[in-house]
């Protein structure tokens, strides 16, 4: 059933040009497939859904996540391209260089143009 199935994640997005935009200059995506309903990205064996909606995330969870095997160049090379990302200074859960290292991984964390939080995790 379900657990033989592709899944894939959906992020709203208030403007989707404004998106499309931020996707390709910030994080070097284009959409591999434009519909009526939205922007289809692929990453690997993987994909997600930019679609235009009046409701928003209100960014105080991850929408959607990036595996990675070399967190701080992924960051790095986010931040080159101007990426922002999410710093946290909590009791066991704090960013250092915009990792946050906890038993069995490493993420960070960054919003995109319309306040979505999107994650890169690295297992470990």
């Amino acid at each position: 059933m379900l657990s033989k199935l592709e899944i894939h994640a959906t992020i709203p997005v208030k403007d989707l040009n404004r998106a499309r935009q931020f996707y390709s200059q910030k994080l070097g995506l284009t959409p591999s497939d434009e519909l009526p309903g939205g922007l289809i990205y692929r990453c690997k064996d993987s994909s997600f859904l930019l679609f235009p909606s009046s409701g928003a995330s209100d960014g105080q969870f991850t929408q959607a996540g990036w595996m990675a095997d070399d967190i701080e160049a992924e960051v790095k090379e986010l931040k080159s391209k101007g990426v922002v990302f999410e710093e946290y200074n909590l009791p066991n859960f704090k960013t250092v260089n915009s990792i946050v290292t906890t038993v069995g991984n490493r993420a960070a964390w960054f919003k995109d143009s319309e306040g979505n939080l999107l994650g890169i995790m690295q297992m470990t």
